[in-house]
């Protein structure tokens, strides 16, 4: 019989490693998977998690990948230390490029350095209202934020359809739905000629940092850390439940929004309906890859952003098919919940003991 005791004390070492085991595991899982496919695993290998490494501008790629994925990270790192668990961020980094992007539009033949600000301001807007809708309901009637920002993030994903199909659409565009492409102003300024890395990537370095201060240098990251570890030590230290709860959703889908206006007037320049790519999801992983620490959460979106960049060398150097790049981050995911199970209890075998008869 097997049966599953906590361990009363977790080694700290082992809960950092816990991270790199995982994508050492992912590159193992990942070369048998290519054997099955009937391809040469080293080469397939190499081409997928080495050779971006080597190259600039896959280098510069992973960079511009890394960008939403760690600002959207860093924000919901604090929701889920606070045990408030905003699973609707592809949703709000949806509508804050949708705010963000209609505000560019709104603006097209205006030129000026206050549109990227203003494109930001709304971008940030358009992220907290679509998380202050699953904060209102948490609690106001104490519903579930897992179900309610989730759904919320297919509706968005279907606004942005409509108004590209529609208000939206660019009338000089032979009825294709996408807006118009945005104009200089509107467009984040890049960091280094003939790539497509921008601003935004500086700007989530600087969120790192800010998160950083927030959870070890302020009251409110203290509130935070207090309330995810012990809820009833939280009340009694008169923490309000509920203001911390919104300060997490707005935080993050903030953030999220922030990181849709930086993909619209970024590598996209436009809004189109596939503009929403999973960032919001994948950075769910990013986030518990990182440990939710904001150091851990910048290293842990450079690994995600390689996973994509390796995943279309995949494709296109061996034919593999487009999904394989999120069987890559399925593989991650799987093994850095499956290490952290066995780190916090361990596996022990008993035998069953027959009750004696009469």
């Amino acid at each position: 019989m097997i049966k599953l005791v906590p361990r009363t004390r977790s080694s700290r070492s082992l809960v950092v490693l816990t991270p790199v085991v995982a994508i050492a595991l992912t590159v193992l899982a990942s070369a048998i998977l290519f054997a099955m496919l009937g391809k040469d695993p080293g080469p397939a290998v190499l081409a997928t998690f080495y050779r971006p490494l080597t190259d600039h501008y896959a280098l510069t790629e992973i960079l511009v990948k890394a960008t939403p994925l760690i600002l959207i990270a860093c924000g919901l790192s604090l929701g889920f230390r606070a045990n408030v668990w905003n699973i609707g961020a592809e949703g709000q980094f949806t509508m804050g490029a949708l705010c963000g992007g209609a505000v560019a539009l709104a603006f097209y033949d205006v030129q000026g350095y206050w549109l990227l600000p203003l494109m930001c301001l709304a971008g940030v807007a358009g992220g907290m209202a679509w998380a202050a809708v699953p904060a209102f309901l948490k609690t106001r009637f104490q519903t579930n934020e897992i179900l309610t920002s989730l759904m919320l993030t297919y509706v968005a994903i279907l606004l942005l359809s409509v108004l590209v199909h529609g208000p939206l659409k660019d009338p000089e565009g032979l009825n294709f739905p996408e807006s118009r492409l945005f104009h200089d102003s509107a467009i984040l300024p890049l960091l280094f000629d003939e790539t497509r890395v921008h601003i935004g990537f500086l700007i989530a370095l600087v969120v790192v940092v800010v998160t950083h201060i927030v959870l070890w240098r302020h009251i409110f990251g203290y509130q935070i850390k207090v309330q995810g570890e012990a809820d009833r030590v939280a009340r009694f230290a008169g923490f309000v439940q509920n203001r911390i709860v919104w300060r997490c959703l707005l935080i993050s889908g903030g953030l999220a929004g922030l990181a849709g206006v930086f993909e619209a007037a970024g590598p996209v320049g436009q809004l189109v309906p596939a503009l929403p790519t999973g960032y919001g999801f994948t950075a769910i992983i990013v986030a518990f890859l990182g440990r939710l620490h904001p150091v851990g959460i910048l290293f842990g979106g450079f690994v995600m952003a390689l996973t994509y960049i390796g995943g279309e060398t995949a494709q296109m150097e061996m034919q593999m098919p487009k999904a394989v790049t999120s069987v890559f981050q399925g593989l991650l995911l799987f093994f850095l919940l499956g290490i952290d199970f066995l780190v916090r209890y361990r596996v022990v075998l008993t035998t069953r003991r027959r009750s004696a008869e009469g």
